[in-house]
């Protein structure tokens, strides 16, 4: 086994029960009737450290998202459609009771639990700002009320493990296209002419592309944790471990403090403040409102200018995903070659594909943990594989591989759906319609102003059209070596932030039918400026250009079922698989290329 990925469950159902009881002692000690853990850190990043895996720790429940709200005769566990499966074979359903979120909101819920009166208990560094605000509005009317308290899951973690401690490094700037001074100039530059004298900025990996830095605190996303105060002339003041950042060289005007004096100085600053409500903790904000600032509404002004990459972040990423794609190719040689036999496990493939990519020599780590789900495990959308529920890849069966590199040039996430054997002909059915909807959003031209609200019901068509959906966004996006979700560009029916040239995101439809089978295909793209069209006018337009190159499975498609602007979009594709990749391997490896990158 790599060193990249674990496989033993983190969490056991039959934990939950005494943690629940130790947590409601608490309650009752501090004096609140209702407590909310949400999966969140106080840098409100998707991935936390082992010592933020709050909600993991109370209820065995590892995805991504979500969040508990303990009363003291029922525990909900908030998950979205993503989940729902994951949550039910993870938590112990005797004492967590599943509640399907959005559809449920938390304050209807609280109203609909709590006693008259209710005091619900929060940790104010694990919820942002906008988040309490939306809940207090909504519980106004009731007798609920909120009720900021230290954390009471820390209280009762009694083995919780250390901060991390991971020495930072500097990232080059060939890759990122900008020294660090040039980028706290333009980012002060804004705020400026804003006319905000500071901005509160507690995103990580907003400091770390500002300051060209990663690091290892958090698992296979090289990041820093940190928080920092910007101000309006361009000087930084930098809350972190100072002995992080002992073998890294910072630019003229950033000044390192430790973390415990981040509350005190902000609640310090004077004039207009910017922050961040969607990603700040409510602390923050109770800290400037009690401070002598006056706290101004805004995004983290890092995050456009992060998302729009460089020239030179495209053609290190372009790179890094072109090795990339030679690693899956041997891959896909490799589980060709050894499926059909009947003796894989979804750990197996799990180690072949981390170690194509180590074989490299360049990779730095997995960009998360590979998901590897075959027959019913498909069907859950981030699913883990543990060595408690490591299956068998039987013939007939699909299996989903969603995984990815981190390499210091460039960061990959890529799907691909195979087939064990023959497989029926409902899975090829809704193997081409998913097919069909991503190849929508490769195909897409859309003018300057289109979000990716716009453009997420393109993936979905082909399968609306058959009564069928999926509970995930189309696409997410995407750094360049740094975190495999990126805001705040996304191709989501809630993404309401217009694409611009250099954005790079995920174009990945799938469908899921819980007990049987799953189905996804992914590619990255980048947004690009789209040269004019005969009999168009002068408005300017975009088009993804395509940054991963790997086969689809040819055998899964119905080409009868495809439009001939389909066949020809697969065809082009994949003879461009063959010329990108088709140099970077050998051998057996080159010629299965050629067969599986054929015309159809």
């Amino acid at each position: 086994m790599t060193a990249f990925q674990t496989f033993t469950a983190k969490t056991r159902p039959e934990d939950g029960p005494p943690r629940l009881a130790a947590l409601r002692a608490a309650m009752r000690a501090a004096g609140v009737d209702g407590f909310l853990v949400p999966r969140a850190d106080r840098f409100q990043g998707e991935y936390v450290a082992p010592c933020d895996e709050r909600l993991a720790w109370l209820t065995g429940f590892t995805g991504s998202a979500g969040f508990a709200a303990v009363l003291q005769d029922i525990a909900g566990v908030f998950v979205d459609g993503r989940y729902r499966l994951q949550l039910r074979a993870q938590s112990d359903m005797d004492s967590f009771t599943p509640v399907d979120w959005p559809e449920t909101q938390l304050a209807d819920w609280l109203i609909g639990r709590a006693a008259t009166g209710a005091r619900i208990g929060f940790d104010p560094w694990l919820h942002t700002i906008s988040e309490i605000e939306k809940l207090t509005t909504r519980l106004e009317d009731s007798d609920i009320t909120l009720t900021p308290v230290a954390n009471l899951v820390d209280r009762v973690w009694t083995d919780r493990p250390a901060p991390p401690m991971e020495p930072a490094f500097s990232w080059p700037e060939r890759f990122a296209g900008q020294g660090s001074a040039e980028k706290l100039a333009l980012v002060a530059g804004d705020l400026a002419r804003a006319g905000h004298g500071a901005a509160v900025i507690t995103q990580p990996d907003s400091l770390c592309w500002m300051l060209n830095l990663r690091g290892a605190d958090i698992a296979h996303t090289p990041l820093v944790q940190a928080m920092g105060v910007l101000h309006g002339d361009g000087r930084l003041d930098l809350y972190c471990a100072p002995e992080k950042l002992r073998d890294v060289a910072l630019p003229d005007g950033v000044t390192i403090h430790a973390p415990d004096a981040f509350e005190t100085a902000i609640g310090r600053l004077t004039g207009r403040i910017r922050v961040d409500p969607a990603s700040a903790p409510q602390a923050v904000g109770q800290a400037i409102a009690d401070g002598a600032g006056k706290a101004v509404t805004g995004r983290d002004p890092c995050l456009l200018p992060k998302a729009t990459k460089t020239p030179a972040e495209i053609a290190a990423t372009t790179e890094a995903h072109l090795r990339d794609g030679a690693a899956v190719a041997r891959f896909l040689h490799w589980f060709d070659t050894n499926a059909p036999g009947g003796n894989l496990t979804e750990i197996d493939c799990v180690r072949a594909m981390e170690g194509f990519r180590a074989e490299t020599g360049a990779l730095k780590d997995i960009s998360f943990d590979t998901i590897a789900g075959t027959g019913p495990n498909g069907a859950v959308i981030h699913y883990r594989v543990t060595e408690e529920t490591n299956a068998p890849l039987l013939p007939g069966q699909l299996i989903v591989l969603d995984s990815g590199g981190q390499y210091e040039d460039g960061t990959t996430d890529i799907t691909r759906t195979l087939p064990v054997g023959a497989v029926g002909e409902e899975e090829k059915t809704a193997f081409t319609q998913v097919l069909q909807g991503m190849i929508a959003i490769h195909r897409v031209r859309f003018p300057k102003g289109v979000a990716g609200a716009h453009l997420d019901a393109l993936a979905r068509a082909p399968l609306w059209m058959a009564g069928r959906d999926f509970d995930h966004g189309t696409g997410h996006g995407v750094g360049v070596y740094l975190g495999v979700h990126e805001g705040p560009q996304r191709l989501s029916r809630v993404s309401d932030v217009p694409l611009q040239p250099g954005m790079i995101l995920s174009n990945e439809p799938g469908y899921y039918r819980a007990g049987a089978f799953g189905i996804r295909i992914e590619n990255l793209v980048v947004v690009a400026e789209a040269p004019a069209l005969s009999g168009g006018d002068d408005r300017d337009m975009y088009r993804f250009d395509t940054l991963t190159h790997a086969p689809i499975n040819r055998d899964l498609i119905r080409p009868t079922a495809l439009t001939a602007g389909e066949r020809d979009w697969i065809n082009t594709y994949h003879a461009a698989v063959l010329e990108k990749i088709g140099p970077r391997v050998n051998g057996d490896v080159r010629d299965w290329l050629a067969k599986a990158c054929a015309p159809i």
